[in-house]
């Protein structure tokens, strides 16, 4: 359905065209391509949700992706991060939560074309067989991946990340020892299902109000190799590699295509972000 949302987003995409390009030879040249990360929670064309992609906008989004970036591994995006150079586009696909429906299309497409992916799991859903309460609420419970599916997935080279227990949210004044439970339960519970070793975080929700230093501190003392927010943004050559900043494979094809291209506005927005506290407060949770 095309709206005037739609339509002024088309307009302005292509009034910002020149200047995007002019940006991103620019970047090329100066080895300063950012790493794209993307999530994604369900893929599936029943019970359509406000968190769900049908197939058909799926599988478009993977073959425009295939033509343009290197998909890597969130520890080869780590890799481009931390050297200060990045030359070629980049980009990486991760799921949040673990739902079922997505070994019916998403993952068996991405596996089929040998496009590397993290899938971020509740452990407490997981083992539980528990539905998310935002999926209750809406009167429609969905199914979680089981244990077999993850080992299962373990085994196929998908790389799997916590996403604490209960899908809490770490925002705000918590509990040191439910933090605990919540961050580090969730690495240790992974690491018994699938007889491996769980190197990423996810934050549930991920904005802003939804992170803490406390708990990317924690993260980092319990051994996380990074972890992951959902506010948006993108990651730089130069940026803090531990803080992996992510944004959402939208629905809307065009809205993807202008978060995939550096819109100016956000990266505007970036910069003045990232001269805030909450840079001192992450950059102080990974060296400690």
């Amino acid at each position: 359905m095309i709206t005037w949302k739609n339509i002024a987003l088309g307009a302005y995409y292509l009034a910002t065209l020149g200047e995007r390009r002019r940006a991103a030879a620019e970047r090329v040249a100066r080895y300063r391509e950012p790493v794209r990360i993307l999530f994604c929670h369900r893929v599936a064309d029943t019970h359509p949700t406000p968190w769900s992609l049908s197939t058909k906008a799926f599988a478009a989004q993977v073959r425009w992706l295939r033509e343009r970036y290197d998909l890597v591994t969130l520890s080869e995006a780590q890799d481009r991060i931390a050297s200060g150079r990045n030359r070629w586009p980049t980009a990486c696909i991760t799921f949040d939560d673990g739902y079922a429906d997505n070994l019916k299309f998403a993952f068996p497409l991405l596996l089929k074309h040998h496009i590397p992916f993290t899938c971020f799991v509740s452990t407490a859903h997981v083992s539980g067989g528990l539905p998310f309460a935002h999926d209750v609420q809406r009167g429609q419970p969905l199914e979680v991946l089981s244990r077999e599916n993850l080992v299962q997935l373990a085994r196929a080279g998908v790389e799997l990340g916590a996403h604490t227990r209960t899908h809490a949210n770490l925002g705000g004044e918590m509990p040191a020892d439910r933090l605990h439970e919540e961050l580090v339960g969730s690495k240790e519970e992974l690491e018994k299902m699938i007889d491996g070793a769980v190197k990423y975080f996810a934050f549930p929700f991920g904005l802003r109000e939804n992170l803490s230093a406390a708990a990317f501190r924690m993260a980092y003392e319990a051994g996380f190799e990074g972890v992951c927010s959902a506010y948006g943004g993108y990651n730089f050559p130069g940026d803090d590699p531990f803080h992996l900043r992510r944004f959402h494979a939208d629905t809307d094809f065009m809205r993807f295509v202008n978060w995939m291209t550096v819109d100016p506005r956000k990266l505007r927005q970036h910069q003045e972000y990232d001269a805030g506290n909450f840079r001192t407060e992450r950059l102080v949770a990974s060296t400690q």
